[in-house]
């Protein structure tokens, strides 16, 4: 697709992040019937729909999806080369995409928020979930990834932080099961896992190790489930000592063990890695992150 067709990929660009004709012609500042006549006129083009039509708007089919992404991470370059070309190129504006794990929103959505709150013009878009958001796609500016260090090409890909792991319990479970008092002491607790048999975390081979299949009577297929589960008082687990610190009713029973720390890492693609928008943000996020290993 040669590059004067651009304003109407722009336009269909517009119609799914907004969802409504309406929303994307206020957005282009062009009359509704134009972002209307570029969805047509692109869709005969490529031969595909790249909506369904519904009373409430438009909804991006799978083809649209694949186009979108492109579309979106050439519309953020050329927003980037535009500021700068008009020595704007201090300036954080527009969007910021970060994802992560759902599991990280405690420690990053205080960041994000202190960042906005910096730089009024930012609208900041936070993405959780266990699909990896593919960069070079432009699905995200910044990702924050955790476990052994991503590998995906064109990536810039910085150690981040370690999360330290203890073992813990609710004050109700102690007070029904008591403590374990020595290491021995764990194969006979009640404790909370991982559903799936063939995780990586590091924590995993020391509950292989030590514990009976059979105690672990609570199981979870995501991180988030397991804390609940362990604040619950469903049996003994594992957990971040930043997020355990957030809940005085948690005991700690092991301290952090070297095996059972998690590695997380800043992931950006190399396009977009330089921008001013994006190298702030790193910046702002690695000074923050500094109280998390002090325990703040």
């Amino acid at each position: 697709m040669k590059l004067d067709n651009w304003d109407e990929i722009r336009t269909a660009y517009q119609v799914a992040r907004m969802g409504t004709v309406s929303g994307a012609a206020e957005v282009l500042g062009v009359h509704h019937a134009t972002v209307i006549r570029h969805i047509d006129a692109l869709e005969t083009r490529l031969g595909v729909k790249l909506f369904q039509r519904h009373a409430r708007g438009y909804t991006a089919t799978e083809a649209g999806q694949d186009l979108l992404r492109v579309a979106q991470a050439t519309d953020d370059q050329f927003s980037q080369l535009v500021g700068r070309l008009k020595g704007q190129g201090d300036e954080v504006t527009g969007e910021l995409v970060v994802t992560s794990l759902a599991s990280l929103s405690p420690m990053l959505v205080p960041v994000l928020a202190e960042f906005q709150a910096l730089h009024p013009g930012l609208i900041v878009r936070f993405l959780t979930g266990e699909r990896l958001f593919r960069l070079e796609y432009g699905e995200a500016h910044v990702a924050v990834r955790a476990g052994s260090a991503p590998d995906q090409p064109d990536n810039v890909v910085q150690r981040f932080s370690d999360m330290p792991v203890a073992l813990y319990a609710a004050q109700s479970y102690v007070a029904a099961h008591g403590r374990p008092e020595r290491e021995e002491d764990f194969a006979r607790h009640r404790f909370v896992g991982d559903d799936d048999p063939d995780t990586r975390a590091p924590f995993s081979k020391w509950l292989q190790a030590h514990i009976p299949q059979e105690q672990v009577t609570f199981r979870c297929n995501g991180g988030e489930a397991m804390e609940q589960a362990i604040l619950a008082g469903a049996g003994i687990g594992f957990m971040a000592v930043w997020e355990a610190e957030r809940h005085p009713e948690l005991v700690q029973l092991m301290p952090p063990q070297p095996d059972w720390s998690g590695a997380l890492w800043l992931v950006t693609h190399v396009d977009l890695h330089r921008t001013n928008k994006v190298q702030s943000f790193l910046r702002f996020l690695k000074d923050r992150a500094q109280s998390w290993s002090a325990g703040a």
